[in-house]
């Protein structure tokens, strides 16, 4: 399974966004994901805000550790997040 963290064509979250309700929805199989059970064979996995559509993620603060493993690469607001995350802990 591929996890999409960010595309150019997805919706960019913001700290003022009050989203609540994700699911994970796989790309390759035109269906939600839940647990390799959308279809066989490769997964390309997105989450999916219920107001927004496919949203890039946040990363989880590990993400830091390997940033240019990213493609496309993150975005200046996500690294900079992942930065304060990271100095934080």
């Amino acid at each position: 399974m591929t996890l999409i963290v960010r595309d150019p064509g997805f919706y960019e979250p913001t700290d003022g966004d009050a989203c609540t309700v994700f699911s994970y929805f796989c790309q390759a199989h035109d269906r939600f994901y839940q647990r390799e059970g959308c279809g066989e064979g490769p997964h390309l996995v997105a989450v999916h805000c219920e107001e927004h559509g496919p949203e890039s993620m946040w990363p989880q603060p590990l993400t830091l550790m390997f940033p240019a493993g990213f493609e496309p690469r993150l975005s200046k607001t996500q690294l900079s997040w992942l930065q304060a995350e990271w100095d934080a802990t």
